[in-house]
């Protein structure tokens, strides 16, 4: 098997016939034994010139290939799930991203994992969270924060990570194995989409159970449980459940969890993270800034983007999670307190395109006295905007926020039921708003119309990452032997596919501490 890197496809091109494609784009006439798809990047840096650039995974003749392309030999190593009997059942609190994926992994294994999940199961919650936009009511267990799936399920699903691991593509090749795209499975920006990745993550969970697992929903972790320094069992609710092994994948939004912890002793420590607002333009706008001519054109993707700036205080702006042809959503999870997200459906075939834009905080910025106090810093933003707008979202113009005079007008919120237009800067420390008008006015000399006036914010967005860290050792366990801080939740992730990883690892840790103790 050989990869060809680097050729270029027109955006017309068909992609259903993966070997008419690569012949067409090449004019190759030599023989091919089998052919797929490796890696396929849109290429829009000139606007008179997009073109996909592809890469291609081909077996065929050798000398044949080798006389028209640079080949690269290509070995796909599966990964490999270990067979490990363990004494006691591990338990995962948490049933997001990383404890999805490691709860499969011990599932594979043979190990009948126990998962503990808060919140409802995905099915369940979609109808709380859809109760939610409608009416305001908020379940405070079963939200876009809690519930089977975790907070990326209600998001963009999106699978494009910086990290680099060997575990990537086995964490693509079991969402697509449990109902998502095949594109996923080569694009160099893979999403999902809320609407199937909400079938997908029920795909997993019955997948667990099949294998003799067990997930019991609306259970929330309440007691950790340890003698001479090891874990022997934990409670959910009223339910003591005897384990060695604890898997803590409990998202970055699990608070009460945190302030448990640190009350029982666990190691936290602080950590930066960033906060801010999401941005709404009209899809066009940017289809246009970043396809120009060819911005209408059927085959192109909805555009997305992604941008960063060092202002001269010292501060980054960032864009996070871009949805394009998405929604704003109320993603609050607290009675009290208001925040935001972005989500967007598979097609992303909606009117407008969201991100959000975040400032750094530093630990200097928040800490006093407690590692818990980054935790502390977002909820006084939380509930101080849920006060100032009586539970409804807060938006704003991108002009009235640059201090003109204009109402919302031509891009209209979408975020649900009702929102408050107001000024954003009441809710912000005044580094957070200074440094968002400064990084708006940069963004709009990469992206043209980025700082249009008619552009809408909405605010405020706290939960783009923990703010926390549960300290591991080498062996992913905390001092308590059996413990294992893991996800985003902890603060060893950012986003799906890190989080999935990290449960991956966990689970290979947790095997090979239970193969050394037999």
């Amino acid at each position: 098997m050989f990869l060809i890197r680097n050729i270029k496809v027109a955006v017309s091109a068909d992609f259903s016939d993966k070997e008419k494609l690569f012949r067409a784009a090449t004019g190759f006439k030599g023989k091919i034994e089998t052919i797929a798809l490796y890696k396929k990047s849109l290429d829009a840096r000139k606007k008179q010139n997009i073109y996909f650039n592809c890469s291609f995974l081909i077996s065929g003749n050798e000398k044949e290939l080798k006389k028209c392309f640079s080949l690269e030999k290509y070995d796909d190593e599966n990964y490999r799930y270990k067979v490990q009997a363990f004494k006691k059942r591990p338990v995962i609190a948490g049933f997001g991203p990383a404890g999805l994926f490691c709860g499969l992994a011990l599932a594979r294994a043979g190990a009948r994992p126990i998962i503990i999940e808060r919140g409802k199961s995905v099915e369940e919650r979609k109808k709380d969270v859809e109760k939610f936009f409608e009416t305001g009511i908020l379940d405070t267990e079963s939200n876009i924060q809690f519930g089977e799936g975790g907070a990326g399920t209600f998001s963009d699903g999106k699978l494009n990570t910086g990290i680099k691991d060997k575990r990537i593509k086995e964490v693509l090749r079991i969402f697509y194995q449990h109902g998502a795209q095949e594109n996923i499975l080569y694009d160099s920006k893979p999403h999902i989409g809320t609407d199937v990745l909400i079938d997908v993550v029920k795909s997993i969970r019955n997948e667990i159970i099949s294998l003799g697992g067990k997930v019991l929903f609306e259970h929330k972790l309440t007691a950790v449980n340890t003698e001479n320094n090891k874990v022997v069992s934990i409670c959910a609710n009223d339910t003591v459940i005897e384990t060695d092994n604890v898997v803590l994948a409990i998202g970055h939004s699990a608070r009460d969890t945190f302030e448990y912890l640190l009350d029982s002793g666990f190691e936290i420590a602080p950590k930066p993270f960033a906060v801010g607002l999401r941005i709404e333009h009209l899809q066009e706008t940017i289809n246009k800034a970043q396809y120009g001519p060819l911005s209408h054109h059927p085959s192109l993707p909805a555009a997305d983007y992604k941008l960063a700036c060092h202002l001269p205080n010292g501060r980054s702006v960032f864009s996070f999670c871009m949805c394009p042809g998405g929604e704003v959503v109320n993603a609050s999870s607290e009675i009290g307190s208001l925040v935001t997200n972005g989500m967007s459906n598979q097609k992303r075939d909606g009117i407008n395109a969201n991100s959000a834009l975040l400032v750094n905080v530093d630990v200097s910025d928040y800490y006093k006295s407690s590692p818990l106090d980054g935790m502390y810093f977002q909820r006084a933003i939380e509930q101080k905007a849920f006060k100032i707008a009586c539970g409804r979202p807060i938006c704003q113009s991108v002009g009235s926020f640059l201090g003109k005079n204009n109402k919302i007008n031509t891009v209209k919120p979408t975020v649900k039921p009702k929102y408050y237009e107001c000024d954003i800067k009441e809710i912000f420390p005044k580094f957070v708003t200074d440094s968002l008008k400064q990084g708006i006015i940069e963004f709009d000399k990469k992206i043209k119309g980025f700082a249009d006036e008619n552009a809408v914010i909405t605010a405020p967005e706290t939960r783009s990452s923990s703010p926390i860290r549960i300290l591991r050792n080498e062996n992913m366990q905390t001092f308590i032997s059996g413990i294992y801080p893991c996800g985003e939740g902890a603060g060893y992730a950012g986003g799906i596919m890190s989080a999935a990883i990290d449960g991956l690892k966990c689970a290979e840790a947790m095997i090979e501490k239970e193969k050394a103790s037999r």
